[in-house]
């Protein structure tokens, strides 16, 4: 009979968990599997890097991570964005003082959040976002970016996309043409005023603006900058940092050009 892999064994068992739990602390794993916390953390760190798992910034947990394999996913994009932003999410939110958001095109005209800077203590806002779907049309994020395709690209996927929502989601969805004149003037999305609201029992409404990250001339994601509606407006957040926004989401769409032009040769 061969001999099975122990550590595999234990790195399935972990996957299981966090799979199951969503978002899992280092407590909760070692109650779950039987394993020594010390034997988690080094699992955890190994599939953290091979991105098969996240860990949040703000409280050390853990959950599936954007290149753990799923059928839908793009995991080479999903790795690239989140490498040529890293850095550049953390200068934005040293240089403006709010959370930032990072997110890439998973097709259909959506985006997933892949990255973060957000931090309980520091924000008082919802920390644990990597891997949500934010709505196309009520979000920063997701109205940015849907903004920023091609008409009949972004005129197929509104289409599909309206007849698969209801309530607030639709109606935000048959208003997106005017929403679509809204970002064009103004050079950014807002969240639509108490979208997700309190998903949570902790921290207040969020409240932000995005832009669209191009590469070579393409949307490929978004970028946005988060904090508690209670603070600051739209207004005065834009006023103060749209332009360090827009040099952020241009910085990242560089580096993912010049890597895809690397890539090329």
């Amino acid at each position: 009979m061969t001999k099975l892999n122990r550590s595999v064994e234990r790195s399935m068992k972990i996957i299981e968990v966090v799979s199951g739990s969503g978002v899992t602390s280092l407590a909760f794993l070692a109650d779950q599997t039987g394993l020594p916390k010390a034997t988690i953390l080094r699992i955890c760190a190994t599939l953290v890097n091979q991105r098969w798992l996240t860990q949040s910034r703000s409280d050390s947990r853990y959950r599936i991570g954007p290149r753990f394999p799923r059928l839908e996913s793009e995991p080479d994009s999903v790795d690239a964005i989140i490498e040529a932003g890293k850095l550049e999410i953390v200068a934005l939110t040293k240089d403006t003082g709010l959370a930032v958001d990072l997110a890439v095109s998973i097709g259909n005209g959506r985006v997933e959040i892949v990255d973060t800077t957000r931090h309980f203590a520091l924000h008082g806002i919802f920390p644990d976002t990597i891997g949500y779907r934010p709505s196309p049309f009520r979000s920063a994020l997701g109205s940015a970016f849907l903004a920023a395709l091609g008409t009949d690209e972004r005129t197929s996927y509104v289409a599909k996309l309206a007849v698969n929502t209801r309530g607030r989601d639709r109606e935000a969805a048959l208003n997106f043409p005017n929403r679509l004149q809204d970002i064009r003037i103004n050079g950014f999305a807002a969240r639509e005023e108490a979208y997700w609201g309190r998903a949570v029992d902790y921290g207040g409404t969020p409240s932000a603006i995005g832009v669209a990250i191009h590469a070579d001339n393409k949307a490929v994601g978004a970028i946005s900058l988060v904090w508690l509606a209670e603070k600051q407006t739209v207004a005065s957040v834009a006023a103060a940092h749209l332009e360090r926004l827009t040099l952020a989401a241009h910085a990242i769409g560089r580096q993912l050009g010049s890597a895809d032009g690397h890539n090329g040769q």
